[in-house]
């Protein structure tokens, strides 16, 4: 029998607990099928790159817009997404978003090349506000369970992004679908997740007053912690984007195939996806993170200095600690965004804030590497920067890992 006192407890739990088992479920699937439309859209783009090109006729740079496009909405509507949360409600943003990345999905795959931009700007706003909103949802709705649910749907997300990677020119060639049949068909996948999220309009929670939102934002921005996860954020996604985009054409230089090349960052992405699922459940049970930050960061300089040193010797080990230390930084980048913040709000705001500017120096990121190569005809300068980049990343990591929260634990 329920004593009052856990019954109190129940009514006065936001999250979890006050939700149906079959709401729980729905929900937990929804969130699933949100995160796998984190990533697939986008990295689907890359293998047919040169189908595309060849197709319209475009130039290599407004192909390299094409996956730029998106990062520069992240960084344009992170901090707008909580405001449209706290004025329509986090559930009905997140439903309007998923719309919107399924028409903006549809437009891209046209055969007209203003479509094609269009269109992925459009899918990479509404992916901005999921990304945001996705971890104060979690931080919010399933409060004892943080460092579960990010392990389950930054993996999720993670291995989406990998899939999409794989089946795009299999489903383009194979199926003879053509670039905008094989991109198309992802739009079938943001069509089932707002489905599947379509009853959590129900339950859509109240806003919050402006003048707290305010007072919100004024507190993050001058917040040495909120920097600090800011910081981590955003330097972890410029060295993940940087070797993404460019450890292929590094090992391809050193003599290895293309096939090869690619086969190297399938490996990063699996393992990257296996840390994911470890990293936040380990996270959350710690009251300090700055040893995980540590890790990551050292794993990430050990694999560039020795991308560095011996090329394409011993590349898969180099390859698999990269990966170890992408999985192990993103995800805990992600669970900052939760541990960091006391509440669902701030936890908006706070991720709002680190992917606007995370995701801004992830776009010029890999433009400036490439620019350091044209410029010195040489990897050795980029990767020394790039490491030099992953010691800043530490030092960020070491600050955002110490057990505090925004706002109420600083002067």
């Amino acid at each position: 029998m329920r004593t009052p006192i856990s019954a109190q407890a129940d009514a006065l739990q936001p999250g979890a607990q006050r939700r149906s088992k079959f709401r729980n479920v729905l929900l937990v699937v929804g969130i699933i099928l949100l995160a796998i439309n984190l990533r697939a859209s986008l990295t689907s783009v890359g293998p047919l790159i040169g189908a595309i090109r060849g197709d319209t006729h475009i130039s290599n740079t407004l192909a390299g817009l094409i996956t730029t496009l998106p990062l520069l909405a992240f960084a344009a509507l992170s901090t707008l997404a909580p405001r449209l949360a706290r004025r329509w409600g986090m559930e009905a943003v997140i439903m309007a978003s998923l719309i919107v990345l399924t028409l903006g999905i549809v437009l891209r795959s046209t055969y007209s090349v203003v479509a094609l931009f269009v269109g992925t700007a459009v899918l990479g706003l509404a992916i901005a506000i999921l990304n945001v909103l996705l971890p104060s949802l979690v931080k919010r709705d399933f409060p004892q369970h943080v460092g579960l649910m990010t392990s389950l749907y930054s993996a999720v997300m993670n291995a989406g992004a990998s899939l999409a990677s794989a089946i795009t020119v299999p489903l383009a060639i194979g199926l003879g679908l053509g670039w905008q049949g094989s991109l198309e068909c992802w739009a079938l996948l943001s069509a089932l997740a707002a489905l599947i999220w379509l009853p959590q309009l129900r339950f859509r929670q109240p806003a919050t007053t402006s003048g707290r939102m305010a007072s919100t934002v004024r507190d993050l921005w001058r917040s040495p912690l909120a920097w600090q996860v800011t910081l981590f954020m955003g330097l972890q996604s410029l060295v993940y984007y940087v070797t993404i985009a460019w450890v292929p054409a590094i090992l391809i230089d050193e003599g290895m195939s293309s096939a090869t090349g690619g086969l190297m960052i399938s490996l990063h992405q699996l393992v990257s996806t296996i840390a994911s699922l470890i990293v936040p459940v380990l996270a959350a049970r710690l009251s300090g993170q700055r040893s995980i930050a540590a890790a990551a960061a050292i794993l990430c300089l050990v694999a560039v200095a020795g991308l560095l040193l011996t090329g394409s010797s011993l590349v898969v080990l180099w390859i698999v600690l990269l990966g170890l230390g992408a999985g192990t930084s993103i995800s805990l980048a992600l669970m900052f965004l939760i541990l960091r913040a006391p509440d669902a709000h701030y936890s908006a705001e706070l991720s709002g804030m680190a992917q606007s500017i995370g995701y801004l120096l992830a776009a010029v990121g890999p433009i400036l590497f490439g620019l350091l190569h044209d410029w010195t005809h040489s990897w050795v300068v980029p990767l020394l920067i790039l490491m030099v980049i992953i010691l800043f990343m530490l030092v960020a990591g070491l600050g955002a890992g110490r057990n505090l929260v925004v706002a109420r634990s600083e002067p």
